[in-house]
Protein backbone atom coordinates (compact mmCIF):
# COMPACT_ATOMS: atom_id res chain seq x y z
CA UNK A 1 0.00 0.00 0.00
CA UNK A 2 3.10 2.49 0.73
CA UNK A 3 4.68 1.77 -2.19
CA UNK A 4 0.92 2.84 -4.15
CA UNK A 5 1.10 5.98 -2.28
CA UNK A 6 4.63 6.59 -3.53
CA UNK A 7 3.46 6.57 -6.58
CA UNK A 8 0.50 8.59 -5.71
CA UNK A 9 2.70 11.55 -4.22
CA UNK A 10 5.05 11.44 -6.99
CA UNK A 11 2.47 11.94 -9.86
CA UNK A 12 1.12 14.86 -7.39
CA UNK A 13 4.63 16.52 -7.26
CA UNK A 14 4.80 16.09 -10.81
CA UNK A 15 1.82 17.66 -11.77
CA UNK A 16 2.75 20.33 -9.96
CA UNK A 17 5.62 20.80 -10.95
CA UNK A 18 5.02 20.55 -14.66
CA UNK A 19 1.78 22.71 -13.93
CA UNK A 20 4.26 25.35 -12.80
CA UNK A 21 6.48 25.21 -15.70
CA UNK A 22 3.18 24.88 -18.27
CA UNK A 23 1.80 28.20 -16.33
CA UNK A 24 5.61 30.24 -16.92
CA UNK A 25 6.11 29.16 -20.21
CA UNK A 26 2.01 30.64 -21.34
CA UNK A 27 3.00 33.14 -19.81
CA UNK A 28 6.21 34.19 -21.36
CA UNK A 29 4.90 33.10 -24.72
CA UNK A 30 1.54 35.56 -24.00
CA UNK A 31 2.65 38.37 -22.52
CA UNK A 32 6.97 38.75 -22.28
CA UNK A 33 7.62 37.70 -25.59
CA UNK A 34 5.06 39.73 -27.46
CA UNK A 35 6.71 42.98 -25.39
CA UNK A 36 10.25 42.05 -26.12
CA UNK A 37 9.58 41.10 -29.74
CA UNK A 38 7.83 44.98 -30.11
CA UNK A 39 10.48 46.30 -28.05
CA UNK A 40 14.12 44.43 -29.04
CA UNK A 41 12.62 43.35 -32.47
CA UNK A 42 16.33 42.03 -32.55
CA UNK A 43 15.90 39.94 -30.32
CA UNK A 44 13.34 38.28 -32.40
CA UNK A 45 15.66 34.98 -33.43
CA UNK A 46 15.97 34.07 -29.72
CA UNK A 47 12.31 34.45 -28.98
CA UNK A 48 11.56 31.63 -31.78
CA UNK A 49 13.86 29.67 -30.84
CA UNK A 50 12.66 29.88 -27.02
CA UNK A 51 9.54 29.56 -28.10
CA UNK A 52 9.86 26.46 -29.86
CA UNK A 53 11.50 24.72 -26.93
CA UNK A 54 8.35 25.82 -25.44
CA UNK A 55 6.54 23.32 -27.78
CA UNK A 56 9.15 20.73 -27.35
CA UNK A 57 9.72 21.06 -23.30
CA UNK A 58 5.63 20.50 -23.57
CA UNK A 59 6.20 17.64 -25.19
CA UNK A 60 8.14 15.97 -22.78
CA UNK A 61 6.03 17.12 -19.65
CA UNK A 62 3.19 14.70 -21.61
CA UNK A 63 6.06 12.02 -21.65
CA UNK A 64 5.95 12.71 -18.09
CA UNK A 65 2.55 11.96 -17.58
CA UNK A 66 2.07 9.30 -19.51
CA UNK A 67 4.92 7.36 -17.84
CA UNK A 68 3.41 8.16 -14.37
CA UNK A 69 -0.16 7.05 -15.35
CA UNK A 70 1.23 3.78 -17.02
CA UNK A 71 3.25 3.49 -13.08
CA UNK A 72 0.23 4.41 -10.87
CA UNK A 73 -1.30 1.63 -13.54
CA UNK A 74 1.84 -1.27 -12.89
CA UNK A 75 4.68 -0.50 -10.40
CA UNK A 76 6.68 -2.70 -11.52
CA UNK A 77 10.41 -1.89 -12.92
CA UNK A 78 10.50 -0.68 -16.31
CA UNK A 79 7.55 1.44 -15.53
CA UNK A 80 9.85 3.04 -12.98
CA UNK A 81 12.96 2.88 -15.73
CA UNK A 82 10.52 5.14 -17.86
CA UNK A 83 9.82 7.48 -15.30
CA UNK A 84 13.33 8.13 -14.38
CA UNK A 85 14.05 8.27 -18.53
CA UNK A 86 11.01 10.75 -18.88
CA UNK A 87 12.52 13.26 -16.03
CA UNK A 88 16.04 13.42 -16.76
CA UNK A 89 15.12 14.38 -20.36
CA UNK A 90 12.87 16.93 -18.96
CA UNK A 91 15.53 17.86 -16.86
CA UNK A 92 18.33 18.20 -19.42
CA UNK A 93 16.10 20.03 -21.79
CA UNK A 94 15.17 22.59 -19.42
CA UNK A 95 18.00 23.24 -17.68
CA UNK A 96 19.38 23.77 -21.37
CA UNK A 97 16.60 25.97 -22.09
CA UNK A 98 16.82 28.32 -18.77
CA UNK A 99 20.34 28.48 -19.11
CA UNK A 100 19.92 29.98 -23.06
CA UNK A 101 16.84 31.66 -22.01
CA UNK A 102 19.00 33.69 -19.55
CA UNK A 103 21.81 34.06 -21.36
CA UNK A 104 20.27 35.92 -24.47
CA UNK A 105 17.88 37.31 -22.88
CA UNK A 106 19.33 38.69 -19.60
CA UNK A 107 19.61 42.17 -21.05
CA UNK A 108 16.79 43.06 -23.06
CA UNK A 109 14.73 42.07 -19.70
CA UNK A 110 16.63 43.84 -17.56
CA UNK A 111 16.33 46.93 -19.90
CA UNK A 112 12.22 46.36 -19.90
CA UNK A 113 11.58 46.25 -16.30
CA UNK A 114 11.38 41.91 -16.63
CA UNK A 115 14.68 41.31 -14.11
Amino acid sequence: MSLHQNNWTLGAYCQSYCGFVNGHHSLEDASVFPHLRRAEPEAGPVLDRLADEHVTIHHHLDDVDRVLVALVADADEPALDAVERALQTLSDRLLSHLAYEEQELRGPLARHGFY
